[in-house]
């Protein structure tokens, strides 16, 4: 017998069929809607953790919800990405790099400096206090005193930014997010710096060439007023 919720047969020629996850070409998409100059960053929300106890607590942490606009709007912020806490390039360059110009970038008109990584909050925490980053200790606090680690586990930002990769068959990470920096001046992207100018799916090499900290610090002298 058919059941009376089935669709007539002809009916179901005009159903749309979508693609699996595997049929969608993401090396595409990321080509044609990274960020670049001018664009608007996407509106999304960052699970953090904040401080609400003292460091002698076992957990003195709570889940806070951060969003694009808390941290973006209003203010000039230096963001760079990179593809995984604890990686070698990420870990012995770019991050501390960024570190150590941070009271720099500052002078320059920076209002705080992002790291970004499609890594959850804890991951990200654990991360800063293996780079020996001076913790923000302070009640309601949201991470370092310097560098803030901005948690992207959803890829949601990342995605936004058109700058999603995979690194499955390479690295085995999956979905990440292609090494990248960028200077944010109120919601908007003001000056973009893009490994290799594009993001490219499961590549061998991880370029670093123009997300430093250096590059960053050119940039922002050449358009200091």
């Amino acid at each position: 017998s058919v059941s009376r919720w089935a669709l007539p047969r002809e009916n179901l020629r005009n159903i749309p069929l979508r693609p699996l996850r595997s049929d969608f070409d993401l090396a595409s998409a990321s080509l044609t809607m990274s960020a670049t100059d001018g664009s608007t960053v996407p509106s999304v929300t960052f699970k953090t953790r904040t401080r609400i106890g003292p460091p002698e607590d076992e957990n003195p942490f709570d889940w806070k919800d951060v969003t694009s606009e808390d941290l973006f709007k209003g203010k000039r912020v230096v963001l760079f990405s990179l593809p995984g806490a604890f990686t070698p390039t990420c870990s012995s360059f770019q991050l501390p790099g960024y570190e150590a110009a941070y009271e720099q970038m500052k002078a320059l008109g920076i209002d705080d400096v992002y790291c970004l990584s499609v890594n959850d909050a804890f991951v990200m925490r654990q991360w800063g206090l293996k780079q020996g980053m001076a913790e923000d200790m302070t009640f309601g606090a949201n991470g370092f005193t310097k560098v803030k680690l901005l948690p992207d586990g959803a890829c949601l930002f990342t995605r936004g930014m058109g700058m999603s990769t995979l690194w499955e068959k390479e690295r085995g990470f999956g979905e990440r997010s292609w090494r990248y920096s960028c200077v944010i001046n109120d919601m908007k992207v003001e000056k973009m710096f893009i490994e290799g100018g594009k993001v490219i799916q499961e590549h061998g090499p991880d370029p670093y060439e123009v997300s430093d900290e250096k590059t960053m610090l050119s940039y922002l002298q050449s358009v200091k007023k």
